[in-house]
């Protein structure tokens, strides 16, 4: 199928949607992270284009290559994590991290590490981690009882500003091995479970090493991390995107469209997402996620042999636990493998 006849409004649309949740919901975190730094406000604004130049061109190559919808992200808990580990260091510091954290990532992707990992992990598991992870957005109510705040919005474009890396032992034990883990255990992991819970079947490897390259050239322009996205990714990958599967790909290019469009515009584009109510951007995300929880549940309790660890990692992940820094989805995971063991120890087949 050629791009022309496979464009549609309704991919268009799950494409904005897409950034409208990823940018309104989590561009607080990444401004206090850069400040936690010591960012200046044209290194915030370099943030901004690095990380919407580089998921937008993520989005829109590796959907295109593998006519699949491939959505990608700046880690949000890596961005909570910086608030708190970086503080104190300097914008160089952090820099050098990001750069150790990307080569890290780039490695476990081209490898085959990573793959090889979530092969293992079954996908009525995989599924209920999607569906907890999902949960709290398609709980949430909108309640607009106030007008968009525009009064502050100016029209500007964002400019790279590049920053010398500088290497620290404490940078890299403090914030570039707990970013990397981070990125890969909280968004990387559900990422791939979105995408396999969609039904899609993509070569994982290569899509990790690739975003972890982007991440290499980006870092020095304020790319902190970037990896799968999940939550955003559901709404490319639902059927409010098209009713067609194999034409939901365009959902992902359009909303790498929309992510470059709102880098380059960096601050502007950002302060006029982050002026809708965060309770109408909940409610967006939750309606438009509905059929996706549905179906994750479906595939988790679909299996009776599988149904017990499934709902572990369901009920897990929905708690929103948080140890040792690492988000309830990776848990989730934990729990219900190991709820898996222990069933095969009894006696219980796997399928």
């Amino acid at each position: 199928m050629s791009l022309v006849r496979d464009l549609s409004a309704s991919a268009v649309v799950a494409g904005f949607v897409t950034v409208l949740v990823g940018f309104a919901s989590a561009a607080a975190i990444v401004f206090q992270a850069a400040g936690a730094v010591g960012a200046s406000a044209a290194q915030v604004s370099s943030w901004m284009l690095a990380l919407g130049v580089g998921m937008g061109l993520t989005c829109i190559l590796l959907s295109l290559r593998y006519r699949v919808p491939v959505v990608t992200a700046w880690s949000t808990p890596g961005a909570a994590l910086l608030v708190t580990s970086a503080a104190g260091l300097s914008i160089e510091e952090a820099t050098g991290a990001f750069l150790v954290s990307a080569a890290l990532i780039t490695l476990v992707g081209f490898s085959g590490w990573f793959e090889r990992a979530m092969d293992r992990i079954p996908v009525p598991i995989a599924s209920g981690m999607l569906a907890g992870v999902l949960l709290r957005f398609g709980l949430a109510i909108a309640l607009v009882q106030g007008l968009l705040h525009v009064d502050a919005v100016r029209l500007a474009l964002a400019r790279p500003v590049w920053v010398t890396p500088r290497f620290t032992p404490g940078a890299v034990v403090g914030v570039a091995l707990p970013l990397f883990a981070v990125t890969m255990v909280s968004q990387n992991v559900p990422g791939v479970a979105v995408i396999r819970a969609s039904g899609y079947t993509v070569p994982i490897s290569p899509i990790i090493g690739w975003t972890g390259l982007a991440n290499l050239a980006l870092a020095p322009f304020g790319g902190f991390s970037l990896n799968l996205a999940a939550i955003t990714a559901a709404i490319c990958m639902g059927r409010e995107a098209h009713e067609d599967p194999r034409r939901r790909y365009v959902a992902a290019m359009a909303a790498g469209l929309f992510y470059a469009v709102v880098g380059i515009f960096g601050a502007t584009v950002v302060a006029l997402l982050t002026a809708f109510p965060p309770e109408l951007v909940a409610a967006i995300a939750g309606l438009a996620l509905l059929a996706t929880i549905g179906n994750g549940l479906a595939l988790a309790v679909g299996g009776e042999n599988q149904r017990e660890p499934a709902l572990v990692t369901f009920l897990v992940t929905a708690s929103g636990v948080t140890l040792g820094g690492i988000g309830s989805a990776f848990w989730g995971l934990v729990a219900g493998v190991v709820a898996l063991a222990i069933l095969r120890a009894a006696g219980r087949p796997a399928n």
